[in-house]
């Protein structure tokens, strides 16, 4: 299954019917979304569920059941937009409080098997260099971390251009 998180309000231009008909599961604004107070009792208390009761609490469940990730995200001083970066902190539970060492760094273990594709479209009509290089190693950061199977970032002077290349 391939799991959009997205920045975007929900208009009637985008495709997000469409996708969400062919099984691909789209995560966008609702008004609704708590913030994640690190309590890690997603981690202890409730093991992979957070305790935040709205419609993100499962978010490191369906993180385990998608193949594909696809992150669409105004770009924010190199950066996810605060929406996007609350759903990535709320999506915690995916992995275990204990360590690893890989190639030398200290990552979370894993809690699910498997892994998935990480895509991000960042958007912004004034991007700087510094900003694409920010956003790129944060990628690659969130790729280890997530033990993701690759990652790619791009870059769109708008948000329109971002949902003609995944319909």
């Amino acid at each position: 299954m391939k799991m959009i998180i997205h920045d975007l309000p929900r208009q009637e231009d985008t495709p997000n019917g469409h996708l969400e008909n062919q099984g691909t599961r789209i995560i966008s604004d609702n008004g609704t979304i708590r913030k994640c107070v690190g309590c890690f009792d997603c981690w202890t208390r409730t093991p992979g569920v957070c305790i935040m009761r709205d419609d993100y609490q499962q978010m490191g469940e369906w993180l385990a059941g998608s193949d594909e990730v696809v992150i669409i995200s105004k770009c924010t001083y190199g950066g996810y937009s605060p929406f996007v970066k609350n759903v990535l902190d709320r999506s915690i539970s995916y992995l275990l409080p204990y360590f690893a060492m890989v190639n030398g760094e200290t990552h979370h273990q894993r809690r699910y098997p498997g892994s998935f594709k990480l895509t991000v479209h960042f958007y912004g009509s004034d991007l700087t260099s510094a900003e694409q290089d920010t956003a790129r190693a944060l990628v690659a950061a969130n790729a280890l971390n997530l033990h993701s199977t690759g990652n790619g970032v791009h870059f769109h002077r708008s948000a329109d251009s971002v949902w003609e290349g995944l319909q």
